[in-house]
């Protein structure tokens, strides 16, 4: 690892200390802090508005640079936009069972995981509890539970029609049965069972990030989607020069699941950061409407790179390299909310910051995925484009990346933000 790009030990770290979207928070936080940003709540009335602020929200973090002055009629506003969470096995209430003397643990499936990834992984348990003082106790334990696979010999048929049967055969063994076993939550936080009042826990692969290939031109690892982003894009928040626009940077959670929660990309969380900043400036809302309209924002999440074994369900043409450089994301359905304008906007700033361009459209017989730009643009309207870093196997517990686009789209950011 010491032979490494700085970066990349960076973000080695960084997916390591982040195994849901609450740990993501906290590491934002401390880097924000860090760096000088000021962290506000949401709950207090901004008497102040700091030039450099941030706030969190449960799994969700916005930050801001005000611009060098401001001006009602030409402020300009610059957004660069990530997500927190990704696809995993999330404990159920009242979760714990025993059968055949194990004791397993239920879960539900967060997102769209490729399930048959999970199966016979080493996981860990992550996430929060919240006790009946409404303190919040963070969870990251070590590797301890499995989803145990079928072998086989008892079952033959899978090789040809593999089949998963959520609720039968998704299901967490943590233990033998024991009279020592307690609550799952209780048992990961330390909170007496009498004392825990929510939780929001998930089961999690515990393999640590490793680097690929005879070059080492590859990073693997979970939760690339959308870390990768999340990290580019505060590394090239961090690094741009304060201009004549608001630049914001947004980390959503809920992605996965559709986004629609109070902390999601349609949720109010950034709509109401917007209007507070405008008006620390003495905006009416007349002036913050005009002001958004002159906005553009960055979507920032993974992209499908080309699989070398499947180009069929690739689009001839417009599709991605891993490390060939971040990832312009077009489709005719607007599930990417990337139009002429804002291309070109990303276009000009990733010329500026001398970043190659690849364009991704979906193969025209595959609907494809979507992501939070249609979303955070519909809300908000302000103009967005879609764009990402290449990945293969998207959604498993082992994404990998090209490790050379990673830096290359940090710096297309900050060229962006600074526009």
């Amino acid at each position: 690892m010491s032979n490494l790009d700085a970066r990349v030990q960076d973000l080695i770290r960084f997916i390591g200390a982040s195994p849901t979207s609450f740990h993501a928070t906290v590491s934002l936080t401390e880097r924000l802090e860090t760096r000088g940003f000021t962290r506000l709540l949401m709950t207090d009335p901004w008497e102040e508005l700091p030039a450099q602020g941030f706030v969190v929200v449960d799994g969700s973090v916005i930050a801001w640079r005000t611009p060098r002055r401001w001006s009602s009629a030409s402020t300009g506003l610059r957004v660069i936009a990530s997500h927190t969470d990704s696809p995993a096995l999330k404990v159920k209430p009242n979760a714990g069972f025993d059968r055949f003397d194990s004791h397993q643990v239920g879960v539900e499936v967060y997102g769209g995981p490729q399930l048959h990834t999970w199966i016979d992984r080493d996981l860990c348990l992550a996430g929060r509890v919240v006790d009946i003082d409404g303190q919040v106790h963070m969870v990251h334990t070590q590797a301890f539970a499995r989803v145990p696979g079928l072998a086989i010999h008892l079952d033959r048929g899978q090789r040809e029609n593999f089949h998963i049967d959520v609720a039968r055969d998704i299901n967490v063994l943590i233990s033998q049965v024991t009279a020592e076993n307690g609550p799952i939550e209780s048992v990961a936080s330390g909170v007496e069972p009498d004392r825990i009042a929510g939780h929001d826990l998930f089961f999690v692969p515990s393999e640590a990030p490793a680097v690929l290939g005879l070059g080492a031109e590859y990073l693997a690892s979970y939760r690339q989607d959308n870390l990768l982003s999340v990290h580019a894009g505060l590394l090239g928040f961090l690094a741009a020069e304060r201009s004549d626009a608001v630049q914001v940077y947004a980390a959503f959670d809920h992605e996965e699941i559709g986004s629609g929660t109070v902390t999601g990309a349609s949720g109010s969380l950034l709509e109401h950061v917007l209007r507070r900043l405008s008006a620390g400036f003495g905006a009416s809302m007349d002036a913050h409407l005009a002001w958004l309209a002159r906005g553009v924002a960055v979507s920032a999440d993974v992209a499908h790179g080309i699989h070398p074994s499947r180009p069929d369900v690739h689009d001839p043409m417009a599709h991605a390299v891993l490390n060939g450089g971040p990832v312009l994301k077009v489709n005719a359905q607007q599930r990417y909310a990337t139009d002429a304008t804002t291309a070109a906007a990303w276009t000009i700033a990733c010329r500026d910051a001398k970043v190659p361009v690849q364009t991704y459209a979906n193969n025209s017989n595959i609907l494809g995925g979507s992501s939070l730009g249609p979303l955070m643009a519909m809300r908000l309207g302000v103009r967005t484009v879609d764009v990402g870093v290449p990945v293969l196997g998207m959604h498993s517990v082992r994404e990998l990346c090209g490790i050379g686009d990673q830096k290359l789209f940090a710096r297309a950011v900050e060229f962006f933000l600074a526009g």
